[in-house]
């Protein structure tokens, strides 16, 4: 018969399956390899290998998709262009299939859906190609079918293997796991808050048993508290419901597990559908609206942003883009609100105070005359702020106690659901689509124009070290991680902003400029702000050592990502570097008299002193074994040699 001029056939290898001479009007071959018995015409396009493990080699089969296209015949026949579809790697799971499938076969047999193939009527016939097609079958199937059988046993569990240059781990899901969750057909939902021992506690106990449920943090969901207290009648914490029953708390929890009434209660409980009327799933959404105050100078501002003529000046031999006089933000005042020259200078103070608009070279507050403003939209740093989304928050500025409160609470919460045990591993992926990283990137935007002078020595080291962990994880959600490049790495901590207060802070703004009294960056040779520079007020008095196992910057090798409070910064730090240095900061090797520390040691040895000093200080926060070794080692007089681990640069996820 005559083949199409377009088309895909599938020849299988069965004995009396040839391909039969192509007609002129086919398209001549790309020729690679001669064929015995004369030249096929055709090209073929995608040749794929179905391998079935069978005791008969004859079921074997290799199936070929042929495509031809029509041009013009020559009179000469091709050979054929043949890929093979290599077989997968033996050590892989093998895929399975969906869940029911095999208890419906068993329960109510069909034969099996078998592959699409041509009919041998519509094949064509040549004896050599079908040979040659039936002996690749045979033995590439053979060669995969032994390759597959002495690679992995069926009783075999791997967990871990290697590809070339990739290291791959397997969890294979246990029926248990599966058949657990089958048979709870509602839902656990439990109230809890951030920095909560025992929601953590009940949290870690659905983890270890591997359950599904709905966590409501009320310091993230503020709006739920009420449906706590009129479903509980108070607002104690964790609080857990099967479907809509109330169970209880933690210690409802433990005394059912120890007395082993728990699997009862709950398949009792959660034997049905959750109901309608039962603790509903966060969604998304935002604060109580009521609570949300627009400012008594915004309508002065908007006035402002459509009269004032903004255009780029000279002033002082530089371009100022986006700016405006004094003078005439003065006379626009005057002539829209009708008041004397000197209540207008008091309204363009207050927008100064309030962080509306700036002096262009941040000289002054705000003065009448010929001296030049723009609003806080037109900074030229503007555009770099991830905190900042097309226009100012016109809302009235919380406090900075309180905001700095909502984001330890929230960025507490994100840990609690999104990182391991310890804090050294982040699922970034579940934090960028979580509701709870939603609600915090709405809550920078607070950050805008806040008043951070009210807060107190101990509130700015909280606010600073949580915003500074805050900003690494958004960071690298939003461009990415640095790695270890080192122009990557200036770029990240510098070129990240967030505005706060009218004025920017970079990651290095933040460590070196606020929590280390302006003191300059590992080789670099200026400070963070200068001497005008309004941050500098910001700066804490002094440097704290402990600041350095507080700060994360998303890497493997620093102190895992924390969250402070303003009421116990001071021992949380404490806990923290103790943790740290117990772990894998430092190393003490007796017999060569030396004593491995981290790097960070070594990039801020300006903030721990010289090496004697610094040795003393890190006895402070050892456990007793390895502060009676660097004791005895400092102590004997001898030479004592330090030197420095490496530093993993690589993402901690």
């Amino acid at each position: 018969m005559e083949l199409p001029n377009k088309g895909v056939h599938t020849a299988t290898g069965a004995a009396n399956t040839h391909l039969a001479p192509p007609s002129p009007e086919f398209s001549e071959a790309k020729i690679h390899n001669n064929l015995s018995n004369g030249d096929v015409y055709g090209e073929q396009k995608t040749t794929q290998l179905d391998s079935h493990n069978s005791s008969n080699s004859n079921n074997n089969s290799v199936e070929i998709e042929i495509k031809e296209e029509p041009l013009e015949h020559n009179g000469n026949y091709g050979n054929v262009e043949q890929t093979l579809v290599s077989p997968p790697h033996p050590q892989l799971p093998k895929p399975e299939p969906p869940s029911g499938v095999l208890t419906a076969e068993k329960s109510n047999p069909k034969p099996l859906i078998k592959r699409s193939t041509s009919s041998p009527e519509s094949a064509v016939q040549i004896p050599a190609i079908g040979k040659f097609f039936r002996e690749k079958s045979n033995s590439l199937s053979t060669a995969i079918t032994k390759r597959l059988s002495l690679s992995k046993n069926e009783n075999d569990v791997v967990k871990e293997f290697s590809l070339s240059g990739l290291k791959v781990t397997v969890k294979l899901k246990t029926e248990t796991d599966e058949t657990e969750n089958e048979q709870f057909k509602g839902r656990i939902t439990f109230f809890s808050r951030s920095n909560c021992r025992d929601s953590t506690a009940v949290r870690s106990y659905f983890r270890d048993r591997k359950l599904r449920y709905v966590e409501i943090n009320v310091d993230v969901y503020p709006t739920r508290e009420k449906e706590l207290i009129e479903r509980t009648g108070s607002n104690a914490v964790p609080q857990i419901f099967f479907n809509e029953k109330l169970f209880g708390g933690l210690v409802a929890l433990n005394s059912l597990r120890n007395c082993g009434l728990l699997e009862e209660k709950m398949m009792e409980l959660l034997c049905r559908k959750c109901p309608d009327d039962a603790p509903a799933v966060p969604v998304y959404g935002f604060d109580d609206l009521e609570e949300e105050k627009v400012d008594e100078m915004v309508t002065v501002v908007r006035v402002l942003r459509q009269r004032l003529p903004i255009q780029d000046r000279l002033v002082k031999m530089k371009i100022v883009k986006n700016c405006f006089s004094a003078s005439e933000m003065v006379e626009v005042l005057i002539h829209q609100f009708d008041c004397g020259r000197k209540k207008a200078v008091e309204m363009g103070k207050q927008l100064a105070r309030r962080h509306f608009i700036h002096h262009v070279f941040g000289e002054n507050e705000f003065e009448d005359g010929n001296h030049f403003y723009r609003f806080l939209e037109h900074e030229p740093f503007i555009p770099l702020c991830y905190n900042f989304r097309g226009s100012t928050n016109d809302r009235e500025p919380k406090s900075a106690t309180l905001i700095s409160q909502k984001l330890g609470k929230i960025m507490s919460a994100i840990l609690e659901s999104y990182a391991s045990e310890d804090g050294c591993c982040l699922d970034y992926l579940g934090i960028s689509n979580s509701e709870e990283f939603r609600r915090y990137v709405n809550l920078t935007q607070e950050l805008q124009r806040v008043d951070i002078s009210t807060l107190t020595a101990s509130e700015r080291l909280a606010f600073f070290l949580n915003l500074h962990n805050a900003m690494v994880i958004h960071g690298v959600i939003s461009v990415g991680h640095p790695g270890s490049a080192i122009i990557d790495r200036r770029s990240f901590n510098s070129d990240f902003l967030y505005v706060i207060g009218g004025s920017p802070y970079s990651l290095t703004a933040i460590v070196n400029g606020v929590l280390r009294n302006n003191r300059r960056a590992p080789y670099s040779f200026t400070k963070p702000f200068g001497s005008d520079d309004k941050r500098l007020e910001l700066a804490l008095p002094q440097v704290n050592p402990l600041i350095h196992f507080g700060i994360c910057n998303g890497s493997k090798s620093s102190p895992p990502v924390r969250f402070f409070t303003s009421q116990g910064v001071e021992p949380e730090l404490k806990f923290a570097a103790r943790e740290f240095l117990q772990r894998d900061g430092i190393q003490v090797d007796l017999a060569k008299r030396t004593v491995r520390l981290t790097r960070i040691f070594k990039w801020f040895s300006a903030d721990f002193g010289q090496e004697k000093e610094m040795l003393k200080w890190i006895i402070g926060y050892l456990d007793a074994t390895k502060a009676g070794l660097l004791s005895h080692l400092s102590s004997d007089g001898g030479t004592v040699h330090i030197a420095y681990q490496n530093y993993d640069w690589s993402i901690n996820c």
